[in-house]
């Protein structure tokens, strides 16, 4: 479809708040999808086209948590090859995406992540060197081939999943969003081809939301590690409790 004049700025200006989003904690896309939904995408082109953003966002989301230090590559390594495959078997079912029982479920997941968050049961153990033996190195490969279904299938929330998952090894949430950055981009490859393939992508409209991501996914980096684990934290939990309600009472 042809962009009004109108879309690209506004487009723009939700994509740098979006990218912000992704980078601290998650929901970027429960902003974006429904805007690009809104501007006349069927869902299936507005979930394919939110792809070309998510890419570029975090390209530069690697890039500043790398050049703060924060980027513990070994262990996004581990997460991201499961992850890849996950995506391809998501971004297949995303074709014919149901839109009702997406959100109802992402809801539901949302709350459960907000309640994880709250409680925090794995801060006092969370430390430096948290060891990965065998059976901890299982549960990541496992939890992230499902990471990658989910995220391949919809993106939208996939943070707050990631988040949960890695928490639960008890990883500062700095560190966190450092892997999941860099797993968001290496499966985002994945998920974008398949809408590429299956022509669902608004290419005018799917850049000038990505030149808004972008900048997001460059002060994202800089506010996680200025802040730190706690305010992060909160920044997850107002996130989370306001999309839940969103889904939940305005589906």
């Amino acid at each position: 479809m042809d962009a009004y004049f109108w879309q690209l700025p506004l487009l723009f200006v939700v994509g740098i708040v979006a990218g912000i989003l992704n980078v601290l904690a998650g929901g970027g896309s429960l902003l974006t999808l429904p805007l690009l939904i809104f501007m006349g995408l069927p869902s299936a082109v507005a979930n394919g086209t939110n792809r070309i953003a998510i890419l570029c966002q975090n390209i530069f989301a690697i890039r500043g948590f790398r050049k703060r230090g924060v980027m513990p590559l070994q262990l996004a390594l581990l997460c991201t090859p499961p992850a890849l495959l996950g995506s391809w078997v998501g971004a297949n079912l995303a074709i014919s995406l149901d839109d009702q029982v997406f959100k109802r479920l992402l809801a539901l997941i949302m709350i459960g992540v907000l309640v994880f968050t709250a409680v925090d049961p794995m801060k006092r153990f969370r430390r430096e060197d948290v060891p990965f033996g065998f059976w901890r190195k299982t549960l990541i490969v496992v939890s992230f081939f499902g990471v990658g279904i989910y995220g391949g299938f919809v993106q939208a929330g996939v943070g707050f999943i990631i988040i949960t998952a890695l928490l639960i090894h008890g990883l500062d949430l700095v560190k966190i969003n450092a892997i999941k950055v860099f797993v968001i981009f290496a499966y985002t490859f994945i998920a974008l081809g398949v809408f590429v393939y299956h022509g669902q992508i608004d290419y005018s409209l799917g850049f000038a939301l990505a030149a808004g991501n972008s900048i997001g996914g460059m002060i994202g980096p800089k506010l996680a590690v200025d802040k730190g684990h706690d305010w992060i934290k909160k920044v997850v939990s107002l996130t989370v409790l306001v999309f839940a309600l969103k889904l939940l009472l305005f589906p």
